[in-house]
């Protein structure tokens, strides 16, 4: 049976790896118009890697994304995308590049989240690779910090959902309020125009009879 101290270490060490895993950056940033940016990653060759992002805000929730290899090769490249995910292998050692680009918007700002995750996550356990099997509660610990995982990446999936859905009420709420400014001003000129036309068919027309002598 483990000691009580040895489950308090094994769930501390648990929480710091599932909040805070290695080798991970996420990123939420505005991508004004006309305007393209760029991040910068070195990875170890043989290194598996996944790029995912979306957008949040901004015109058609669109956005151009490229990643390049060190020697400037297009690993990945789509254009006005709403969101995706892109995984490779490293090929060689060096600086890896990918960019956002909203050069094609003229007036509308993007808010863009990306997530790059570069290699997998360190063992829970120092001796998770040895030959025997692990413990019943080292099992456990395992089986918790991969649940956990899959929470977190629910979690954020399901934020920038409530994020990009409110971001689409509140511009149907402008769209609609600017709509029915519009309409009021229409009603109200078409109001007053049939007003004075009305007006001018029961006006009095007074003409002048002019008397000619012989």
């Amino acid at each position: 049976m483990p000691r009580p101290g040895s489950a308090w270490a094994a769930a501390l060490l648990l929480l710091a790896l599932a909040l805070g895993p290695g080798g991970c950056s996420e990123i939420t940033f505005e991508l004004p118009d006309n305007a393209k940016q760029c991040f910068y990653e070195d990875i170890t060759q043989g290194t598996k890697c996944t790029l995912e992002f979306q957008v949040i805000t901004g015109g058609h929730y669109d956005v151009d994304c490229r990643l390049e290899d060190p020697d400037g090769v297009v690993l990945y490249k789509e254009m006005k995308k709403q969101y995706d995910s892109f995984t490779f292998t490293a090929s060689r050692n060096g600086t890896y590049k990918f960019c956002f680009s909203n050069e094609f918007s003229t007036f509308t700002h993007k808010t863009v989240y990306f997530d790059f995750q570069v290699g997998e996550d360190p063992p829970l356990f120092p001796s998770e690779n040895r030959v025997s099997a692990l413990t019943q509660m080292e099992s456990a610990c395992v089986s918790i910090h991969e649940a956990l995982k899959s929470v977190i990446d629910y979690q954020t999936h399901f934020r920038l959902r409530e994020a990009q859905g409110r971001s689409r009420a509140e511009d149907l709420n402008t769209r609609v309020a600017y709509w029915s400014i519009g309409e009021a001003i229409i009603l109200l000129v078409v109001s007053i125009g049939q007003v004075f036309l009305l007006k001018s068919f029961f006006s009095d027309k007074r003409t002048t009879t002019t008397r000619v002598g012989s």
